[in-house]
């Protein structure tokens, strides 16, 4: 009997190893497994492929772009391959064009906009001795202040001593030197506290171009309005303080819309357009999508008015011209932006431009 149960008893212990396995399975199969682990995917980076927009020929390469990276970015790496051209000197264009004009791309352009493949081909120009926004502003209205107050005080150089000394200056004298100083320093101080600029470049030779013009005009206004024979305006103190107080309403619009113009460009306000607000100066705006530009002539027809000088006329008539191409440019774009407000409008001069 003993001999019998030994083989019983090994069959029993191998079935209850067998049952364990099999539960053992059964009970490992309803686990969860252990999520897999996430391999992050790679990034496509972009090499940038620059070529003399001229001659074609390839100026470097820029590799590993990463795909948000701006125009701007593309800028500074070229720099410092290429340390002679700063990247405000630096002009790209994605296509070469024959005549080597047409816009540039933005700064802010992203990379990844404009991939077709992995290799991105970018035609370099460049855009010569850059200046500032800033320094434009500042030399150019700088200098008529300076040179108008040179005229003013008659230096021995320009006018005769003796004949000087004799004239008696018309009070209109005065009057001229008071608006011309206020209009180029309400300017000045705009350009450092008011204007919010881009912070943008331009080329030094416009801003030649700029200073040539406003210093010229104004060593030749200067000239007439107080040299030693000038002749007061024919209708007399009238003419001028009626000049006088139209300059100075205009002076304040301008002044004002500038001010409304900085605060409507805030961070936070998506105002597209010059708005009116409480200030009456500003309901100009209703009738003009450029009412700063309206004021700015204004004040320049009442300084005609007020000296009746030749030189002041073709300045203001001058002035008037490109005022109302930047007017009707502009006037074009906020048609674009906000259509169905500004068609009521017009772009300069109430109900004619």
């Amino acid at each position: 009997m003993l001999a019998k149960s030994k083989p019983y008893e090994s069959m029993q212990h191998n079935e209850l190893k067998s049952f364990y396995t099999l539960s053992q399975i059964v009970l490992s199969a309803g686990q969860f497994h252990s999520p897999p682990v996430l391999r992050h995917s790679k990034i496509p980076y972009y090499e940038v492929e620059i070529l003399d927009a001229k001659t074609k020929k390839q100026i470097c390469v820029v590799d590993k772009v990463h795909p948000s990276s701006t125009l701007l970015d593309i800028k500074h790496k070229f720099h410092k391959a290429c340390p002679e051209w700063y990247p405000s000197r630096v002009g790209f264009r994605q296509e070469r064009s024959p005549s080597l004009d047409g816009p540039y791309l933005h700064d802010s352009i992203i990379i990844q906009n404009l991939a077709v493949s992995s290799i991105i081909t970018l035609y370099f120009t460049d855009l010569g001795q850059q200046v500032s926004w800033t320094t434009v502003f500042l030399t150019e209205y700088s200098g008529p202040l300076i040179i108008y107050l040179l005229f003013y005080v008659r230096l021995a150089s320009i006018y005769d001593i003796e004949e000087s000394n004799k004239s008696i200056r018309h009070p209109v004298v005065h009057l001229a030197c008071f608006c011309h100083c206020l209009h180029y320093a309400k300017c000045l101080l705009e350009t450092l506290f008011v204007h919010k600029l881009s912070g943008g470049h331009t080329p030094l030779k416009n801003m030649l171009k700029g200073c040539t013009f406003y210093w010229g005009f104004t060593s030749w206004i200067a000239y007439y309005i107080n040299h030693p024979r000038y002749t007061p305006p024919s209708f007399g103190s009238r003419q001028v303080l009626l000049s006088l107080f139209t300059f100075l309403v205009c002076e304040a619009g301008n002044h004002f819309i500038n001010v409304s113009l900085a605060h409507q460009s805030s961070p936070g306000n998506r105002a597209c357009f010059p708005c009116p607000t409480y200030n009456p100066f500003t309901w100009l705006s209703i009738l003009v999508s450029c009412p700063n530009y309206t004021y700015e002539v204004g004040a320049w027809i009442s300084f005609t008015v007020m000296t009746q000088t030749i030189p002041v006329g073709i300045f203001t008539l001058l002035m008037t011209i490109q005022m109302s191409l930047w007017a009707k440019k502009k006037h074009k774009l906020y048609l674009k932006k906000c259509n169905t407000y500004m068609q009521s409008k017009s772009a300069f001069i109430p109900f004619i431009l």
